[in-house]
């Protein structure tokens, strides 16, 4: 039998596979997401929106790491799934040795730098004196969970790939109940404030780490031997370049983040909204935004073992198929979204806490409404970066998701506060256009990639 046909991946109806793997690995990075939007609501009723104002200052922290979970899991389940449509088990089953000894390499080193460069780091992220006691309690606490969560998140996309989404949707499932528990418990019946929801979450992730480690014997589809904790150094580089374009989109996100706060507090500090207001308001609007980040995020998990298999397993017409069902949902999730941010910000808002001054809610639903306004299309960015790194075009997928973020969005925010003395207007409105522009060029580059898979399609019929 052909080895197409051996795998679900290789004939099963393309919306039958997404929703089997896009449905929990949704569920799995919305659940992922609480531990940043928990947080955030328990933090914003136990310690106000100054509070809200550390956490969005401390996120680049939590940006970094997950740059690095991605590129390692995301790469490592690329290559898995390309391999196994290959048929090549054992190269295949070398990248669980990739995520598992990597992950927890990058993890104690990211827990390290972060202990010893705290204050100057924070700094950098835009901290002011009022917001920067509270960051520090956040960060210097949330560093210790760093390497588990490093290492189940790049597990987490392994044993998804191996056909096991349920599995680690419930490996986050279980650490994001369990924050969702002791935040409360944490915050407001032992007092222990920020902290509180750090160590919570620390705690959750310990869990988390735990349950997806007692998977790696249960592959299904790899033999798991001592010699796949010993992937060679070049295994590892063509693991993780399939990773890059999702790490680099996570450290440009990163990038904006600060270049934002810093831009947040110059600008706003002319303005009657002083410099605490935009910064805590901002990371509320993040953080709100992540949901729908989530979904896409999740959508590409779903997409990635279907185009990944079935490219190399020369399905052209599948592959296609599954990118276009793929920006289908995408668009139909955001709608809701964007009804949500553009005619009820007020009641998404007040999830997050209420602030007695009126100056803050007044900005942060401007914000929303304008920076998020662009929703409904950005999930087509994000999946076409996907869609070329699932087919082993990392340089494609690394181009795709620097555009928006760094080519764009960081040179707009700089800009665009400048000309007409726009201020604060020019960050809300650089959003959107970044978004517009770096959709553009995801549609041509995607169109050509379509046109050369028709072309590799006939190459293939003639040469049979």
């Amino acid at each position: 039998m052909n080895k197409t046909f051996e795998n679900p991946l290789g004939y099963e109806k393309i919306s039958t596979l997404l929703k089997r793997f896009a449905l929990p690995s949704i569920i799995s990075m919305l659940v992922s997401s609480l531990y940043n939007i928990v947080d955030q609501i328990f933090i914003g009723w136990g310690v106000g929106t100054i509070g809200n104002g550390a956490t969005n200052v401390a996120f680049p922290f939590t940006s970094i790491m997950l740059a690095i979970s991605l590129t390692i899991g995301v790469g490592a389940a690329a290559k898995f799934s390309l391999e196994l449509g290959r048929g090549n088990k054992r190269e295949a089953g070398q990248t669980v040795g990739v995520a598992t000894v990597w992950g927890a390499v990058f993890g104690l080193l990211c827990f390290a730098v972060f202990e010893l460069f705290t204050t100057p780091m924070l700094k950098a992220f835009g901290a002011t004196p009022t917001i920067m006691p509270y960051a520090l309690d956040y960060v210097r606490v949330t560093a210790v969970g760093m390497p588990f969560l490093i290492v189940s998140n790049s597990i987490s996309n392994l044993i998804h790939a191996d056909g096991n989404p349920r599995y680690s949707m419930m490996s986050m499932l279980i650490g994001a109940v369990l924050n969702t528990i002791l935040d409360p418990i944490f915050i407001f019946v032992f007092h222990m404030g920020i902290a509180g929801a750090a160590w919570a979450t620390v705690i959750s992730q310990i869990i988390s780490f735990f349950v997806c480690v007692a998977y790696i014997p249960r592959f299904k589809c790899v033999a798991i031997t001592r010699d796949t904790f010993r992937p060679s150094f070049k295994m590892t580089l063509r693991t993780m370049s399939l990773g890059l374009s999702n790490g680099l989109n996570q450290v440009a996100v990163c990038l904006v983040q600060i270049v934002m706060n810093n831009s947040l507090t110059h600008y706003g500090a002319l303005t009657p909204y002083g410099t605490d207001i935009p910064l805590s308001a901002v990371g509320v609007v993040m953080k709100v935004n992540a949901i729908i980040m989530a979904v896409f995020i999740g959508i590409q998990q779903g997409t990635r073992p279907i185009m990944g298999y079935n490219y190399g397993a020369k399905q052209y017409d599948r592959v296609k198929q599954t990118y276009k069902l793929g920006i289908a949902v995408d668009v139909a999730v955001a709608l809701v979204g964007f009804i949500l941010f553009e005619f009820f910000p007020e009641y998404v808002l007040l999830l997050f806490g209420k602030d007695d001054e009126p100056l803050y809610m007044e900005f942060a639903v401007l914000f929303m409404r304008v920076f998020l306004s662009t929703v409904i299309i950005n999930g087509i960015q994000f999946l076409s970066a996907n869609f070329f790194s699932s087919i082993g075009k990392p340089l494609k997928g690394v181009m795709l998701s620097m555009s928006r973020q760094c080519i764009l969005f960081i040179p707009l925010i700089l800009i665009l506060p400048r000309l007409w003395n726009l201020g604060l207007t020019g960050i809300l409105i650089a959003g959107p256009i970044a978004d517009i522009i770096a959709v553009i060029i995801s549609i041509i580059f995607v169109f050509f990639e379509f046109r050369n898979m028709t072309k590799l399609k006939l190459m293939e019929k003639n040469n049979a």
